[in-house]
């Protein structure tokens, strides 16, 4: 279901590898924020100096080294003002459960107990979660999301917080926004593999001319009471639509 929130945070993060447990850090994060479903402008994203060198596997996904980190803040620099741009906002996290574990350790490490539980603060979305619902059996990385959706992901040759974070509030508004065409059973966009066929979010502008409004003549109203009351009698009550007064 589309979220309602006023303020919704689409967040992503960089990590030195998995799991938070063998004292991997966080070394980039990216959040995106989305008012009214319109993309604001008023991004967060910083680097960060995580104290440790990242394993070979997460730099061959990110492309981030400790040497382009050396001079970067810790997040203890950053941690008020990350806090106070999360709080009370909905984010929406692809995977949320391993992002908010480290944005978790994170606070934990500093001895921010109160902060050490984003949940308690904000509400999460697992976008993940929400597209395993709209699109079971099918490939849901934000990779295939995006292909799905038809957005363009030419500018992404690694992974990156703020770039990842952009497409995925781009792939949940196209996701939240109303229907798509059909992704028919047996097009290939399976999880076992297969050519991505996917659909094409089609938005009419909001500009775009009415069209001329035609109104029900009387004639017609009186025809359609008289078919909800021969409904009422043949249901033995009143229709679920009709407003009682």
């Amino acid at each position: 279901m589309p979220i309602t929130a006023q303020r919704i945070i689409v967040l992503d993060t960089e990590t030195t590898g998995m799991p938070v447990t063998d004292g991997h850090r966080v070394l980039e994060i990216g959040c995106v924020e989305v008012v009214g479903r319109r993309l604001t402008g008023r991004n967060f994203h910083i680097y960060l100096q995580p104290d440790r060198d990242s394993d070979e596997g997460a730099i061959g996904v990110h492309g981030i080294t400790s040497e382009f980190l050396r001079d970067k803040p810790r997040f203890a620099e950053v941690a008020d003002e990350f806090y106070e741009y999360i709080r009370g906002a909905t984010l929406v996290i692809h995977n949320a459960a391993f992002d908010v574990g480290f944005l978790n350790n994170e606070f934990a490490l500093l001895g921010q107990a109160d902060r050490a539980d984003l949940s308690q603060y904000c509400t999460i979305v697992d976008s993940l979660g929400l597209a395993r619902a709209r699109h079971p059996g099918q490939r849901n990385s934000l990779d295939a999301l995006c292909k799905r959706y038809g957005i363009d992901l030419s500018e992404r040759s690694l992974h990156g917080a703020l770039l990842d974070a952009e497409l995925l509030a781009d792939v949940y508004l196209a996701m939240t926004g109303g229907q798509t065409s059909l992704s028919l059973a047996g097009n290939g966009d399976t999880e076992e593999g297969g050519d991505e066929q996917g659909s094409q979010v089609r938005r009419l502008p909001a500009n775009r001319p009415l069209g001329r409004i035609i109104m029900a003549t009387e004639a017609e109203l009186a025809a359609h009471v008289a078919h909800l009351e021969r409904i009422a009698k043949a249901a033995g009550g009143a229709a679920l639509w009709v407003e009682e007064t």
